[in-house]
């Protein structure tokens, strides 16, 4: 558990689903964990399933045709009950087991794939789910300590250069190609790790959003480890 007297702190703990999800968004609280200490072998789970990709969807149905010992079908218990939970809030949560992303080596000015900082944006109010519960866990960072990368004047300049059209277009070609999504963090900065098992939700860059948008990024993975990771 984090350190509740940071001054930067922008997280508030809850010890239950429905707190995490009534709970309002405020100053600069914009991530809101239910913490839990969850029993099971998630990993039995990793090893029955066959992944043939980087990065696959785990269904329900083959969720619960696994052949488990008793410590796997705890740790099963868990994870349907979260799609449950979180289904029943009108959200549409899905397992991911990962072995690592795809890497964004298109763009020459930096990447904008999910190993980089950044926010989640929706036209409509929504929120952002998440939970790990097995593998190397994602990392949020306190507003404060970061800069989007468009504002960088550097970054900026090299971005002019890629953009070739009127000079009233370029807003809407960083926003096209997610550019304005992208963060840096800043030397002193203190990334917080978010932990197996605990249920995240992350506020997101909406139309009636009254805080900023939690800044957050995917892990480097470890060598041979595959990750479990819901989300939504």
């Amino acid at each position: 558990m984090q350190d509740l007297s940071h001054p930067l702190n922008q997280i508030q703990y809850v010890t239950n689903f429905s707190d995490l999800v009534s709970t309002s968004f405020h100053g600069d609280i914009n991530a809101i964990c239910w913490t839990r200490n969850l029993v099971g072998d998630f990993a039995e789970i990793i090893e029955k399933v066959e992944l043939n990709e980087n990065i696959a969807e785990l269904a329900e149905e083959e969720l619960r045709d696994l052949h488990l010992s008793e410590h796997g079908q705890l740790a099963r218990d868990i994870l349907l009950n979260d799609l449950k939970l979180l289904k029943a809030h009108g959200a549409a949560p899905i397992l991911n087991l990962i072995r690592c992303y795809d890497r964004d080596d298109a763009n020459p000015i930096f990447p904008t794939d999910v190993y980089s900082f950044h926010v989640d944006r929706s036209p409509v109010p929504s929120d952002t789910f998440l939970c790990t519960y097995y593998g190397e866990a994602s990392e949020i960072v306190p507003n404060s300590q970061a800069i989007q990368k468009i504002l960088v004047p550097e970054i900026r300049d090299e971005l002019k250069k890629l953009y070739h059209d009127a000079a009233e277009g370029f807003e809407s070609f960083l926003i096209d190609h997610f550019f304005d999504l992208h963060y840096q963090i800043k030397p002193d900065a203190h990334p917080i790790n978010l932990g197996l098992g605990h249920l995240w939700r992350l506020a997101v860059d909406h139309p009636e959003s009254q805080v900023p948008p939690c800044l957050h990024r995917a892990p480097k993975e470890k060598a041979g480890e595959t990750r479990l990771l819901l989300i939504c």
